[in-house]
């Protein structure tokens, strides 16, 4: 049987062209907000601001 822990699966959305490029998962405890991440767009060309969908 797998964990249940305070992982949850998130996914990263570009906020120039609002497509959902990249999964991760985060840690509820570490943090609780929401994350924001400098990733590669490949619809963009470029890298831009990757922030949680809910």
């Amino acid at each position: 049987m797998g964990k249940t822990g305070q992982r949850i699966a998130v996914t990263l959305a570009c906020q120039d062209c609002k497509r959902r490029n990249y999964q991760s998962n985060k840690s509820r405890r570490n943090t609780p907000d929401r994350v924001s991440l400098s990733k590669y767009c490949r619809w963009c060309g470029r890298h831009t601001e990757h922030r949680e969908t809910r």
